[in-house]
């Protein structure tokens, strides 16, 4: 697949940094460094800009290390890039610690999966059909 991309960064285009990777890495574009609070939460741009075929969208997700050591992961996740944005791609991060964080510009803050989705067809009825879970919720199962 490809994918037509404008690059206004500072910093190389996205990549995978290994060969089985999902994620490409997304940086950081910006002037001065981000300090972000404890449970302070901050819209940080990438100064890219994507269009992508239809029937696809891009995820922005975490980054286990930074969520893991840092506390730092990303809002709304998974943010969703629809086919037809063609805006700069923000990522609202917020820091989860107790310590305030700071992001530098090149900082790699989140990656990008890019993911083929259907648009579905609701189709109103009066009932569900029947099944062995039926209305059973959050935690039916039990912890062990």
């Amino acid at each position: 697949m490809k994918i037509k991309i404008v690059n206004k960064s500072k910093h190389p285009l996205p990549e995978y940094k290994t060969k089985s990777s999902a994620g490409l890495d997304i940086r950081a574009n910006i002037d001065e460094p981000i300090m972000l609070k404890s449970l302070e939460r901050k819209l940080v741009p990438t100064g890219l800009f994507i269009e992508l075929p239809d029937g696809y969208e891009a995820q922005m997700r975490p980054r286990s290390g930074l969520a893991l050591n840092e506390g730092i992961t990303l809002l709304n996740t998974p943010g969703t890039i629809d086919a037809d944005y063609r805006g700069e791609i923000g990522v609202i991060l917020v820091n989860l610690s107790h310590e305030v964080t700071q992001i530098n510009d090149g900082d790699r803050i989140c990656q990008m999966v890019i993911n083929k989705v259907e648009q579905a067809e609701l189709i109103e009825v009066e009932e569900l059909g029947e099944t062995e879970r039926g209305r059973g919720g959050f935690g039916h199962t039990g912890k062990q």
